[in-house]
This record gives C-alpha cells, structure tokens and sequence, in this order.
C-alpha cells in the first residue's frame, strides 16, 4: 500500500490564509501567442505607470534614500508606488527556495495541490513582507520622521502611505503571477527588472535635463547622446567634444555608452558558452542526447547576492553611523568606533544617496569610477580601494554562487538523480547516480567558480567604467532579455506547431 503524501506542517500552517488570498485563475482554453504579448505588455504598461506615480502624502525633499543600492535589483523607485518594488516577491521566494533546497521543508512539486500551497503559501509570506517593511519604511523616517509637529508625518499620512504600499504590491503580485499562469510570456518579476533598467539606460542616453553648474557640473543635457550632439551643434556652452567622453561629476558620457554595448555583447557571448555532456537513452540503443551545462552555470545569481549583501551592510552603516543616526548624534563618545563601520559626508549626493568615504562601509561601495579618478574626487586610496572592493566582491560572488548552486537543486547529486529518472545515462558508463555525480563534479564546481569571477568583473567593470545602467543591472538585462527571447521564439514556435508544445517544454 502505497502512504499518500502529505504537506508539511510549515505548509499547513498558511492553508487558512491561503483560501483568502487574492489569485489569478488558470487559463481554461489555449491563450493565442498574440493574446499573451497583449497581456504581457498590458502589465508592463501597469509596473511603468506605478513606478511614475508618486505616493500621496509623502514628501521627500532633503530625504536620505537608505535603499538606493537595493533599487535596480528589486525594480522599485523612489517615492513611487512601487517604492518597495519587488522586494517582498522576491524575498519570499528566496526564503521559500533556501527552505526546500535545504530538505527543512517537504514538497512535493508533481502533486497540483501540494504545489498549489506552495506557491499560495509564497504569496502569504510576501503580504507579510509587505506589513513588515512597510512599518519598518515608515518608523524608520524613510518618508519623514514620525511625529504630530510641522514636517512630520502624522498617524493617518502614515496609514495612508503604508495602504498605498499594500494595494500596490498585491496588484505586482497578481501581474507576475498573470504572466506566470500561463496569460503571457516570462515572469513579472523579470520583466519589471528589465524594464527599470532599461529605462535607466534610456535616460542616461537621451534625457533632455539640464546637469547642473554647481558642484562642477559641465551644464549639458544629462543624456550622453544629447550631451554630445550638444557640444557639436551648440559651441556656446564651453564644452568640448572630447569632454562629452567622460563627463565631470558622474554624469554619462559616451565612454560610458561604449561600455555598455561591449558588455552587453560579452555578456551575451558568455551566456551562449556551454559544455554538452553526450547521454543515452537506457534500453533504447540508438537514441541520444545531451545534457548542456552553460558556462555561466548559475547565471548573474552570484552578483545579485553579494549586491544584495552589500546594499544591507550599507543600509545598516547608514542607520548606526550616518551623520543623521541617532547613535551618532545622541552617544558622542562612540564616534571613533562608528568611524570603524562608516564616516559619510554631512550631506547626501545625487538621488538622497549616501555614499561611504570611509570604515569598513567604504570597502564594500563601489568606485566612483574613471571621472571621479580624474578630478581628484574618488575618495581616500582610490586604486587601493578599487582592487580590495574587486577582491572581496569576486570572493563572495564565488562563495555565494556555491551556495546556490547547493540549496538550489544544481548540485552534481541532483542532476545526477534527474538524468536518472529521465530513464537516460551518460555513454560509456554504468547508469549509476553515483557514477553519474562523480562525473558531474569534474564540471560543476569549476563552472560555478568561472562563473562568479566572470559576473564579479563583468559587474565591477561596467560600474567603474561608467556603464549607464548599473553594473548588476546591466547583466541583469541580458540575461531576461535572452530568457524573454527564448520563451518568445518558442511561443511562436508552437503558435504555428501545436505539436511541438510538448518537446519545447510548454504547457
């Protein structure tokens, strides 16, 4: 008698929450390809309007943005209603994913229900992410500090401010799961990063805003693009050509726009490298395959995390030891200890951002880049510090992608177990997992470790060389953009060949 499998108790335990969470229900016909590039454009066209409407009530002039590094990994904008972005969605699947990687939780994947809760229970514990960082924003005087006195936030503006960060999360939540469900193409979670780092890009190129005289701004237009025509076409400004190539005080140049097509056309060749393993199927002589593992094995998941690291350090430096901290302003004997963690300036740079000049912090921040290093303006050591920052962060792009590939179901044993039960062997040897693992491992761990270095100079470079999205963001983009391209030509595919659904992976 076969024990029927039954959900953990970790699982059980949202089922009560589940039943009354919001969802988007399964498509029950066949959804055309050009119905599903409708709904997918249809919920970008929804992410981009949110992520251009301001919260109501909140006022950010002379705001410190604590969560600036954060920004392009979890899609969010500033003082918008996706202000928390993706944070909640992907923090609960992470927390999700680490949970069942680590056999601390049982699911059963192949049981609809079981799945079913799965996924139901990750929408609970995103909308409890939701409550925990909307408080947490809103107590920790991201908005405004709290208080009834004039230029503080009352109880209702902060009721208010935290329904507005609720709604707009479960309306992210259900346009990432309308494209997950089969209503269009990719994941929302994806796409909404590909979007904002796209449209940084974009802005950096073409944006007609003024850069500003003070602070050694050249007074060009911010795009690079525009900024360059500018200085051909309009003499008057007192701005070279060559200037336009590396801009003063951080702003885009069109070195900056050079490195970012070079590293969009590596990152692409990368991402195309792979090994193929040949395989056989067992009992069926005759009929091969192959079992491909890409040079970039773990894809830009080891730079995600080890930004999404830093940003967190960086977050806490800036609430123990920024020049605003309580600890800072109220304990005066600490400060040389505080200066170990942090030293910021007295007052935020570009977009509220606080950027280290000095502690342990400092070490963890990226570069200003090649135009600070040219007008003296980089900081304490700059090469010194540009080398042990590319250390570290190659380091933990390593040790976090080994990690990963462990929790995640990429280790040698779970591959081997899959091709195990995909009834197929590798030729020339016993169909054995144990044989199958010891093999993989000639493979895995040097794939995992090429991969980390070449993700941790990709991003480091792009972002010291002036890239003008992020360095991380930028990989970012590549990748879901040859994700979207693939699940895009594969929709099509079965558009005109229903019969090829099945062999292409598609429901």
């Amino acid at each position: 008698m076969v024990e029927k499998y039954m959900p953990s108790k970790f699982l059980n335990f949202f089922k009560p929450a589940v039943r009354i969470m919001p969802e988007v229900k399964q498509p029950d016909r066949e959804v055309s390809f050009k119905e599903k590039m409708i709904w997918t454009l249809v919920a970008l066209i929804i992410y981009l309007i949110m992520s251009n409407t301001p919260l109501y009530g909140v006022n950010l002039a002379g705001q410190e943005d604590y969560f600036y590094w954060l920004r392009v990994i979890l899609a969010s904008s500033r003082g918008t209603l996706t202000e928390l972005g993706i944070s909640p969605i992907v923090t609960a699947g992470l927390i999700m994913q680490l949970l069942v990687g680590s056999k601390i939780i049982n699911v059963n994947m192949s049981d609809p229900v079981d799945r079913g809760l799965f996924t139901g229970a990750q929408k609970v514990m995103a909308l409890l992410l939701t409550i925990f960082q909307g408080v947490a924003y809103l107590l920790g005087g991201a908005f405004g500090e709290p208080g009834t006195g004039e230029g503080q936030l009352a109880v209702g503006d902060m009721i208010l401010i935290f329904m507005q960060l609720l709604a707009a999360t479960v309306i992210i939540m259900l346009l990432d799961e309308m494209l997950q469900k089969g209503w269009g193409v990719g994941s929302g979670v994806s796409l909404f990063i590909a979007a904002g780092v796209a449209g940084q890009i974009l802005w950096n190129s073409f944006s007609f805003v003024p850069t500003s005289t003070d602070n050694d701004g050249d007074g060009l237009y911010r795009g690079a693009i525009v900024a360059f025509f500018q200085s051909i076409f309009d003499p008057s400004q007192g701005v070279s050509v060559g200037e336009t190539f590396i801009r003063a005080n951080g702003a885009p140049g069109i070195f900056g726009v050079f490195t970012t097509i070079i590293i969009f056309v590596i990152v692409v060749y990368f991402e195309a490298m792979r090994i193929e393993i040949p395989l056989s199927y067992a009992g069926y002589s005759g009929f091969k395959g192959k079992y491909p593992m890409k040079l970039m094995y773990v894809s830009n998941i080891p730079v995600i995390l080890a930004q999404a690291l830093y940003a967190n350090v960086l977050f806490f430096a800036q609430l123990l030891a920024g020049p605003n901290a309580s600890f800072r302003l109220n304990h005066p004997n600490w400060a040389p200890f505080l200066d170990l963690i942090a030293q910021f300036p007295e007052e935020a740079g570009a977009q509220g951002q606080m950027r280290p000049v000095g502690g342990f912090a400092y070490l963890l921040t990226p570069p200003n880049g090649l135009s600070s290093l040219i007008s003296g303006d980089a900081g304490n050591w700059p090469v010194l510090h540009a080398v042990l920052y590319l250390l570290i962060f190659i380091l933990l792009c390593i040790g976090l992608g080994k990690i990963w590939v462990e929790v995640s179901g990429l280790a040698p044993r779970d591959i081997a177990g899959q091709i195990i039960d995909s009834k197929m062997q590798i030729d020339g040897f016993r169909r054995s997992d144990k044989v199958i693992e010891k093999i993989l491992k000639r493979y895995i761990p040097t794939l995992t470790i090429l991969n980390g270095i070449i993700v941790g100079v990709l991003s480091f470079g792009a972002d010291f060389l002036g890239a003008l999205g992020s360095g991380t963001g930028l990989l970012l983009m590549v990748g879901i953009m040859q994700n979207y391209a693939e699940s895009i030509s594969k929709e099509a595919a079965a558009e005109q060949y229903p019969a090829l659904r099945g062999f292409l992976g598609l429901t």
